[in-house]
C-alpha cells in the first residue's frame, strides 16, 4: 500500500468545488484533499443577474464553503500568498502546505482599476456587492439612460452583459418605466464572437429586437464620474444615468508570481488534459488560456471549468492508482441566455470542432428559462 498523498485545490469556484468533491469520492481515505479559498462563501455566479433585477436574494445564491468539510474535504479559508510550483508548496496566510499535486482553479481577478474612474462609477455585474447595488439603483431609477458596458473585449460568461441588458429592459417594462432606455457599449465587435458569426448575429438580434441600442467596438478609455460620462478610445463620449459594467479581467497574482502565466496573460495548459508545463500542476477554468483553431481563446465559463475539473480529477486518481490516465476534455459546452419575460435561449456545441466552433443556438422559450432555474437549484443542492 502506497503512503497517503495530498492534493491542494486553489480556488472554491465551480472548478475547485467539482474537483475537490470528485477527488474525495474517488481517492482512498489516506489521501488528503485540501481546498483553499479566500472567500467564506461559494457564490453561484449565473444567478447574479437575477439578483441585479430583484429576482433573487443574496442568501439564496451562496453557500458556506465549510459545508464541504462534511464530505471529508479539508477547507482552508485564507489568502494563498505564495505558490512554489516546482516544489508544490503553498503558503496560505502564515501556514505552509506541501502537496503531491496542485490544481489551480483561482479563476480570473476582476480589475476595474485598470480603467480610470471605473472603480468609482456604476456597478460591477460580476460581484455579489455589485449586483446588489445594481438592484438597489434600479429600484430608485425614475428614468434616463441605463448603460451596460463591457470594458474589455474578452471576459468570462460571454452572454452575461447581453443577458443583463435584456433582463434590465424587461424589468423597466414591467415597472412601466418608459422614461428609461437601455443601451450597450461593447469593446467587442459582436456578442459571443467565439461561438461564430451566426450565433453572434442571433444574439445581437435578440438584443436589438427589444429596442436596446447596441454600440459595438467602443473601447472604454476612462469614466468621468462627476459628469456621468464615458469616454472611448475612438473619440466618442456617452452620458449615463445608471452604469452597469463588466470590468477588465486578469490572472490572479498568485499565478503570475508563480511564473505560470504565459504571453496570453493566462496559464497555458494542454487543451485536452489541462496539464501545465510543471509536472503535477494542473490548471482549470477561467485562469487558463486555451487557443482555438479560429485563433480566439476558449471562452471563460463555468460549464468548461466543471468539465475540466472532472477530467483532471479522474486522471489524477488513475495516476495515483497506477493506471494510465485516459480522460480528455473535448471542448463541448452550453449556456443559457436569459432574454427577460420568463424566457431564455440555449446555446450548445463543440468549441474544439474544426475548422471552428460548431455551436447551435435554440430560440428563447419558457422551457429554457425553467431549465436554468432547475440547474441553479440542482447545483446548490448537489454540491453543498
Amino acid at each position: 500500500m502506497r503512503p497517503g498523498r495530498t492534493v491542494i485545490i486553489l480556488g472554491g469556484g465551480v472548478g475547485g468545488v467539482v474537483a475537490a468533491t470528485r477527488l474525495r469520492q474517488r481517492l482512498p481515505e489516506r489521501d488528503r484533499v485540501v481546498l483553499v479559498d479566500r472567500e467564506r462563501n461559494h457564490v453561484f455566479q449565473p444567478s447574479l443577474l437575477w439578483l441585479a433585477v430583484g429576482k433573487r436574494e443574496p442568501a439564496r445564491i451562496q453557500r458556506p464553503l465549510q459545508r464541504l468539510a462534511r464530505k471529508r474535504i479539508d477547507v482552508l479559508l485564507g489568502e494563498a500568498m505564495e505558490f512554489d510550483a516546482e516544489r508544490k508548496r503553498v503558503r496560505v496566510d502564515g501556514e505552509e502546505l506541501q502537496a503531491d499535486a496542485v490544481i489551480i482553479a483561482v479563476g480570473a481577478d476582476l480589475a476595474p482599476g485598470l480603467i480610470p474612474g471605473l472603480s468609482e462609477a456604476g456597478h460591477n455585474l460580476f460581484t455579489l456587492g455589485g449586483a446588489t447595488g445594481a438592484r438597489d439603483a434600479l429600484k430608485r431609477l425614475a428614468g434616463g439612460r441605463v448603460v451596460v458596458l463591457t470594458a474589455a473585449p474578452s471576459y468570462k460568461c460571454p452572454a452575461a452583459p447581453y443577458e443583463a441588458a435584456m433582463l434590465v429592459n424587461d424589468h423597466l417594462r414591467v415597472r412601466g418605466l418608459t422614461a428609461a432606455k437601455v443601451e450597450i457599449f461593447a469593446a467587442e465587435p459582436g456578442p459571443m464572437g467565439t461561438a461564430g458569426p451566426e450565433v453572434s448575429a442571433a444574439v445581437r438580434g435578440m438584443v436589438e429586437g427589444q429596442g436596446i441600442v447596441y454600440h459595438p467596438e467602443h473601447q472604454i478609455e476612462r469614466v468621468e464620474g462627476s459628469t456621468r460620462t464615458l469616454h472611448f478610445t475612438n473619440g466618442a463620449a456617452a452620458a449615463y444615468d445608471l452604469l452597469l459594467h463588466v470590468p477588465p479581467h486578469r490572472a490572479p497574482a498568485i499565478a503570475t508570481r508563480a511564473g505560470l502565466v504565459g504571453p496570453s496573460g493566462w496559464i497555458p495548459v494542454d487543451a485536452r488534459t489541462l496539464r501545465t508545463e510543471v509536472p503535477g500542476v494542473l490548471a482549470i477554468g477561467d485562469v487558463t488560456g486555451i487557443p482555438l483553431a479560429s485563433g480566439k481563446p476558449l471562452p471563460k465559463a463555468g460549464v468548461f471549468a466543471h468539465a475540466e475539473a472532472e477530467v483532471v480529477a479522474d486522471n489524477l486518481v488513475a495516476e495515483w492508482s497506477g493506471r494510465t490516465p485516459d480522460r480528455e476534455f473535448d471542448g463541448t459546452g452550453a449556456c443559457f441566455i436569459e432574454t427577460g419575460s420568463g424566457k431564455a435561449g440555449y446555446g450548445s456545441g463543440n468549441f474544439y470542432a474544426l475548422p471552428g466552433p460548431d455551436i447551435h443556438l435554440h430560440a428563447p422559450s419558457v422551457w429554457w428559462h425553467m431549465g436554468k432555474v432547475l440547474f441553479e437549484k440542482r447545483w446548490l443542492r448537489k454540491w453543498f
